[in-house]
């Protein structure tokens, strides 16, 4: 449209300057004079014309052949990761795995973490399904989403899943998809890849800030993280003399080797491929999930103090309340719906 408005301003700009051209060459002038005058003007316009409907029908056939390819999504994605690190070549890559299962608030919980995510240079987004195929909601909603991304899934076994109302801590959750995603990074990529491996789980909330500091991990960076372990903050307590983690603030079962939340460390992929035998496990005890793969990894003193000296608070575990569906199940019990043909 706006070729065209361009287009019509120009041709009746045109149009005025032929006629006034017409009008002065009329007197004295010999008729087949004006009328080649005429003549000219009218092919210019009319080419121009031509050059902008040429124009918009080549970009429209470009535009329907790049929708149509669909099979080249992969080799696009990569492409555009090239071309990311052309504005930021010293910046890793951040690997951020994110497991997901099906329940009424996880495309709003996807939703708001893709809208962070979208603000990263440098950023692979790595969504695992618990499930035994890839859902229509989860793809659809990644093929939209705008970023780079690997989309896989792994069920996680009956005997370990939650019951309805089993707390959050009683079993290991998201084993199978973690492990899942350390496989493929593992069988992908290799030491010479520049990346850091985060584990974004979809009940949290992120600020652009915490990325930024990913970027001087060299081994394993760790930080604080807000409304956890109930408290305020869970975080390590850091030496700002030596830049070295002395302890930590943790309540909830101190004794850990690495007492802290999985939100509050990400780790260089280097380490990830050369402990290719480190694995979440669902033999963990509650709550070990984190220490147990870490202990596997690397040592204490191997952890990087980063958000200033781990006192500045980067992500939440804020976890979304669940929704209160009461009048929706009796909907269903009667045979209907009020979402139905439309997904949320």
């Amino acid at each position: 449209m706006t070729g065209r408005a361009f287009l019509i301003g120009g041709a009746t700009h045109k149009n005025t300057s032929m006629w006034a051209a017409l009008w002065a060459c009329s007197r004295g002038v010999p008729l087949f004079v004006v009328l080649w005058i005429f003549i000219f003007f009218t092919l210019v316009i009319y080419s121009d014309r031509l050059k902008w409907e040429s124009a918009e029908e080549k970009l429209e056939q470009l535009a329907n052949t790049v929708v149509e390819q669909g099979q080249s999504i992969d080799n696009l994605q990569m492409t555009l990761m090239d071309r990311a690190n052309i504005f930021n070549r010293n910046a890793p890559t951040i690997f951020a795995i994110t497991p997901t299962f099906a329940r009424p608030v996880q495309k709003a919980e996807l939703t708001r973490l893709a809208q962070t995510f979208l603000h990263i240079p440098n950023f692979y987004w790595i969504v695992v399904e618990d499930a035994i195929n890839k859902t229509e909601l989860v793809t659809n909603f990644l093929h939209e989403s705008g970023l780079i991304y690997k989309h896989l899934n792994d069920v996680t076994p009956r005997t370990f899943k939650l019951g309805k109302n089993d707390p959050n801590w009683k079993k290991p959750r998201g084993v199978a998809q973690r492990n899942k995603a350390l496989k493929w990074l593992r069988e992908n990529y290799n030491s010479s890849q520049n990346a850091v491996v985060y584990f974004a789980d979809d009940d949290n909330t992120y600020s652009l800030k915490l990325f930024k500091e990913m970027e001087r991990i060299k081994v394993i960076g760790v930080w604080p993280v807000g409304l956890v372990g109930g408290l305020m903050v869970e975080r390590p307590i850091c030496d700002a003399s030596t830049m070295k983690v002395t302890g930590f603030n943790a309540v909830w079962q101190p004794e850990r080797k690495f007492p802290m939340d999985m939100a509050g460390f990400a780790i260089n992929l280097r380490v990830i491929l050369e402990k290719k035998d480190a694995w979440f496990s669902y033999e963990s005890k509650n709550g070990y999930q984190e220490t147990e793969i870490l202990e596997q990894m690397v040592t204490r003193d191997q952890l990087e103090p980063l958000a200033d000296c781990c006192t500045k608070v980067y992500v939440w575990h804020t976890r979304t309340e669940p929704s209160h569906l009461k009048e929706e199940n009796l909907l269903i019990k009667k045979g209907r719906k009020s979402n139905v043909d439309i997904e949320v």
